[in-house]
């Protein structure tokens, strides 16, 4: 496992935040069994979790007013570091940002044991929620939280809960899901009122 401190890495018009590797989930289909890079970046296994010092230094490296959106998106769940990324969020809108996308697990409420959609407001923009599956049943089998069964409704409340504080408000299931389970989470997705994203499933690691 090769390290490195890769805290921002740009992807097409997009820049991606790596803040942390800590993550509550062990999914089967996760990137980081794949290999140690995605979509062109340097090593996202971080040496350490970077300070907010040293995210903003990694910022200053980029010309922040090129790119669409600036994504909350590594080798880690961002909540697991719920504090850095608001302030992380609010040096990103101090210069000039639009768009901060939050993607996450949305675990978030069980990872700090309280109600946390309303710390984002006024700092993120989207929140992606990865839903992957239809069914508890499938998403326990597939997501393998440490929470165990309360995972599946409490990242549904949460996604719910940003409804509440966030502009846009999307979950994501990848396309390798059975039919049946597609149309399952077609149907939670259209229950929670949220819009669904179905994602094409790639090795990202293999486009360095």
């Amino acid at each position: 496992m090769k390290k490195a401190m890769t805290i921002a890495y740009p992807v097409g018009k997009n820049l991606y935040l790596n803040i942390t590797n800590r993550c509550p989930c062990a999914c089967t289909f996760c990137i980081r069994s794949m290999g140690d890079t995605a979509y062109g970046s340097d090593s996202l296994w971080l040496e350490h979790e970077p300070s907010q010092q040293e995210i903003e230094q990694a910022l200053e490296a980029y010309d922040l007013s090129q790119y669409a959106e600036v994504v909350f998106c590594g080798f880690g769940e961002p909540t697991e570091r719920l504090e850095t990324l608001r302030e992380t969020a609010k040096y990103l809108k101090n210069h000039g940002v639009k768009t901060i996308r939050l993607n996450t697990n949305g675990l978030s409420d069980l990872i700090h044991g309280r109600p946390t959609a309303q710390e984002l407001e006024g700092l993120v923009d989207i929140v992606s929620v990865s839903l992957n599956a239809g069914t508890e049943q499938e998403y326990l089998e597939v997501t393998r939280p440490k929470f165990g069964a309360k995972a599946f409704e409490a990242m549904q409340q949460f996604a719910v809960d940003c409804k509440q504080y966030v502009p846009k408000v999307m979950m994501s299931v990848v396309d390798v899901l059975e039919p049946s389970e597609l149309e399952a989470a077609k149907a939670l997705s259209q229950k929670l009122g949220i819009y669904l994203r179905i994602r094409k499933f790639d090795n990202p690691g293999s486009r360095r």
